[in-house]
């Protein structure tokens, strides 16, 4: 086929400035100059394609133009694709579900509550499906049951969602850290050459494939170990409250936001920000007690200075 460059982002879904923005990137090659017309092909249209694919997976254009210099050099775009693949593929076995607005209400008690729903959908609990009024895409069913049934032993909605924000900012982080660990200690030899060759893409979606439930394993042992301490202790200490609180040693954990992370790595760097925020807080803490006695002398002092009452 032979196109017209109107006629070639008409079939590509990309526009005529786009096409001619990849031509002067080096992303495009150039068309085939017949007389007064340039005419494109089937080429220029399966890499419109690729580059669109590769823009979905999150690739920025100077990245695609390497993998594409890289294909035109003879070596094949099937490993890389394929890694690509494998992290985007599913990190859960959930299937997700379909709710309509009668059955969560019915689910929450009975009574609409439209800002709950608000709150859901901002959180992605529920997703609005278009063009059917009044249905919602569950993305993870079990996350959406937890919620009833906290909501049925009293929990109120707006506790139940504060939850899920905290509770999401510690697990984003946790995931945060368990890629730059992997990354460090295992990706790092396969990521090495950009792009990565065939083989070590390959190698590299393996691991990815055999490394992914590794993830949830860790925090769901974790999880249990910690559930099994605490709530032995809490246990105790409403069966027993004539005990005198323990004082707990554990590291106690509080969900920053992420712009003040970001802020506090780029001052001290990534390995050195929660040393610098526990030291931050315990020079506040110590200021705030120097502030205190020293607040408490002064007006001890200006009591004594009182004269006696006659």
């Amino acid at each position: 086929m032979e196109y017209r460059i109107e006629d070639l982002a008409h079939h590509s879904g990309a526009t005529v400035r786009t096409i001619r923005a990849y031509q002067d990137r080096g992303l495009l090659p150039r068309p085939e100059r017949r007389g007064r017309s340039n005419v494109y092909g089937d080429a220029h249209l399966a890499r419109l394609r690729q580059i669109a694919d590769l823009l979905d997976r999150g690739y920025t254009l100077a990245s695609i133009k390497e993998l594409l210099e890289a294909w035109d050099a003879g070596r094949g775009l099937g490993g890389v694709l394929g890694l690509a693949a494998e992290v985007d593929g599913p990190w859960t076995d959930e299937k997700a579900d379909r709710i309509t607005r009668t059955e969560l209400d019915a689910a929450f008690g009975g009574t609409p509550d439209e800002a709950a729903v608000a709150d859901a959908i901002a959180l992605g609990v529920l997703e609005p499906i278009p063009g059917r009024e009044g249905e919602f895409l569950v993305p993870s069913p079990q996350e959406l049951s937890v919620a009833v049934e906290l909501y049925a032993a009293g929990v109120p909605l707006p506790a139940i969602s504060g939850h899920l924000r905290e509770l999401r900012g510690q697990v984003e982080h946790i995931a945060s850290r368990f890629l730059e660990f992997t990354t460090e200690h295992v990706f790092a030899r396969y990521l090495g050459h950009h792009p990565p060759t065939e083989t070590d893409a390959a190698e590299a979606a393996d691991l990815v494939r055999r490394l992914r439930p590794l993830a949830q394993q860790s925090v769901d042992a974790e999880l249990a170990r910690a559930m099994r301490l605490f709530a032995t202790q809490h246990l105790r200490r409403h069966l027993d409250p004539v005990e005198a609180p323990r004082q707990s040693n554990e590291p106690q954990y509080v969900a920053l936001p992420a712009s003040t992370m970001r802020a506090v790595q780029a001052l001290v760097g990534e390995h050195n920000a929660a040393a610098f925020i526990a030291a931050a807080a315990e020079r506040e803490v110590q200021t705030r007690t120097l502030d205190a006695l020293t607040t408490n002398q002064h007006e001890a002092g200006q009591v004594a200075q009182m004269p006696p009452i006659a």
